[in-house]
């Protein structure tokens, strides 16, 4: 969670610079979401997620270089530098991105873990996607077919309170997301997401209801960004001292307190921590700056599949 909160400060400040192009989704504030979802997975179950990605791609075990050089556009980034910020991805990881537009991996979700029972194997699809994403006509088809099918995938909202600059309960009918999930009848809870331990043990509960053949489930990980919704956001929305309200549940405050309590580290060792992860991160912004830009034939690759 260290190195995600520091690669995402680092990367806004290249970002401010004029180094990265586009759009920039952090993930400050969120990082024990996909930390204890990662936990609990096992190697066969994909992850897919929405925009607001470089978190998950730390947690599945992308490099901070990888990720920094394909923010900057860089031959060496883990998509060749043509997927920047929103399109990070991994066969190898069994992470299938990254997904730009708002609910359109949910469906594709639905598709692999339809893979996955078709050919017999114990794989769950995990699927993150944002409290906005559940207004979108892509989530209900979602839903719906993977309770028709008993599909194996864990639904996982990440309920940030915000859908860009509109609050939940502007947007959604109902005050929680999680009763989206009744209407197609599929087991579901509301998680305390600030904890990763909290997330962990939620989501091994979970997968658990889900290798044992009942089909799909529904958490909805009651979190909260610290900056805006991406970095052109002005966030006039809210006011500071909401943000400052949840920062005090800062979920690298809460983990650090909760090891030196129960005698898991010293705060010497999680100084050194974050020591090691600072020089790990300024050496991937100089990894970044230094590697080449992707060649101009690379235009024409990684367009069609090669046949097999």
């Amino acid at each position: 969670m260290v190195l995600i909160r520091r690669t995402e400060e680092r990367a806004a400040e290249l970002y401010q610079q004029g180094k990265i192009g586009g759009f920039l989704h952090l993930y400050i504030g969120q990082e024990a979401v996909s930390t204890g979802l990662v936990a609990a997975r096992q190697p066969q179950d994909r992850m897919i997620t929405a925009y607001r990605d470089h978190g998950l791609a730390i947690n599945v075990g992308l490099t901070a270089k990888e990720i920094m050089a394909e923010l900057l556009g860089k031959a060496t980034g883990m998509s060749k530098g043509k997927g920047g910020s929103m399109h990070m991805a991994s066969v190898e990881k069994n992470f299938w991105g990254g997904h730009a537009i708002v609910g359109a991996h949910i469906p594709i979700a639905a598709g692999m873990a339809l893979g996955d029972q078709y050919r017999g194997e114990d794989g769950v699809t995990i699927c993150m996607f944002g409290d906005g994403a559940t207004n979108i006509g892509f989530f209900h088809e979602g839903l719906n077919l993977s309770k028709v099918w008993d599909l194996p995938v864990l639904w996982v909202c990440e309920n940030n309170q915000y859908g860009m600059g509109t609050a939940v309960e502007r947007a959604s009918a109902v005050s929680e997301i999680r009763q989206k999930a009744e209407g197609y009848g599929i087991p579901n809870e509301r998680v305390e997401g600030m904890d990763v331990l909290n997330v962990k043990k939620a989501t091994e509960k979970a997968l658990k209801h889900i290798r044992e053949g009942n089909g799909p489930y529904f958490m909805e990980v009651m979190t909260y960004r610290f900056r805006g919704h991406s970095m052109g956001d002005p966030e006039k929305y809210r006011e500071s001292e909401e943000v400052d309200c949840w920062e005090k549940e800062d979920p690298l405050g809460i983990l650090h307190r909760w090891m030196v309590k129960n005698k898991k580290a010293t705060e010497e060792e999680l100084k050194q921590i974050i020591a090691d992860v600072e020089q790990e991160v300024e050496e991937a912004v100089e990894f970044a700056e230094n590697s080449p830009e992707p060649a101009p034939e690379e235009l024409f690759t990684d367009i069609y599949a090669e046949e097999v």
